[in-house]
């Protein structure tokens, strides 16, 4: 069979499921590409399914069964029951002789690193950080939305851009071109029509996330409410990494924030200038930097981490994923 894998490494996020099947030395033996995982809403064995059918595909075009170890990084492991909880599922599967499940904000941590120490802020759909040293100790946050605490990412955005909007028409609040421009990109004609279009479902829902791109945009050409929401981010982006650097008595050492997800990695002007800005002063040693590579190089790299892999296997591992989408296509 050649070479045996040592790693499964699972990425596995709302939207998608990236996989890649490892050897020993950091030879990438096969990557797949599957469907999101949402164990909330359809079942921690149903969203196992959609990971089972990835990882089938790949073992298949790697030529092996299983793998010595299984290093599953996931969206929506907030708490350690959660973690526990998932890794009894994918050990159940059989996939390695062990099995280690973490939160998917760590696999973007570990591929901008080149060792297991540093912090991570990602700002997608939502917001989350969690920060790591190699001794083992960690930081996070439950990261649950406004319930535990967390303001921002594109959802997070959007819903501010539309508040202000709609009280900027209705006379509640201030003036924003934002009560223009949002429903403009629905075609809509005001605030009160994109209102009525999203509770009626004209407008789906879940197209809100479009008006991110929108509110940064307006923040472009000078509205002084959209620049204040772009600022609020910064601030929070900053606040989190900063509390995890403290947490790890990080802040007197250079360490890496790494800084990833659609909207941090979008390299907005106003909000990456105000993000090293505020680092700058907070967190003067802090190395601020965007995450381009794929997070599941950083499940793999955890799962190397973890078999005490040679330099030269995380080397030939990154090499990989610098010439190559995770989806290996």
């Amino acid at each position: 069979m050649g070479l045996t894998a040592s790693v499964l490494a699972v990425d596995a996020g709302n939207s998608k499921t990236d996989v890649a099947i490892v050897a020993a030395d950091g030879t990438v033996l096969a990557t797949a590409r599957g469907g999101g995982f949402r164990p909330p809403a359809v079942g921690v064995e149903t969203a196992v399914d959609k990971v089972a059918d990835a990882v089938e595909r790949a073992f298949a075009a790697a030529g092996v069964e299983s793998a010595d170890h299984v290093s599953a990084c996931l969206a929506n492991a907030d708490f350690p029951v959660e973690e526990e909880q998932l890794r009894a599922a994918l050990h159940a599967r059989a996939w390695g002789a062990r099995t280690e499940v973490r939160n998917d904000t760590f696999a973007v941590l570990r591929a901008g690193v080149t060792e297991p120490r540093g912090v991570a802020v990602v700002c997608g759909a939502g917001i989350n950080c969690v920060g790591m040293r190699p001794d083992g100790r960690t930081a996070r946050f439950p990261a649950l939305g406004r319930v535990s605490g967390d303001w921002g990412g594109g959802w997070g955005l959007a819903e501010e851009a539309l508040w202000h909007a709609s009280r900027a028409e209705d006379g509640r609040g201030g003036p924003t071109t934002l009560a223009r421009t949002l429903p403009a990109h629905f075609g809509l004609p005001s605030m009160y029509a994109l209102v009525e279009a999203l509770h009626l479902e004209h407008v789906k829902p879940a197209r809100q996330h479009e008006l991110t791109p929108v509110l940064f945009a307006t923040a472009v050409d000078g509205d002084p409410v959209a620049r204040s929401i772009v600022d609020r981010l910064a601030e929070e982006v900053v606040t989190m990494a900063t509390v995890a650097l403290a947490r790890l008595d990080l802040l007197e050492e250079e360490t890496p924030v790494l800084l990833g997800g659609g909207v941090l990695a979008a390299r907005h002007p106003q909000l990456d200038d105000g993000v090293r800005d505020l680092l700058a002063a907070r967190a003067p040693k802090a190395v601020p930097r965007v995450v381009t590579a794929p997070p599941v190089l950083g499940a793999a790299l955890l799962g190397l981490d973890r078999a005490e892999a040679p330099e030269e296997a995380h080397e030939r591992l990154r090499a990989h994923f610098a010439h190559s989408s995770p989806s290996g296509v």
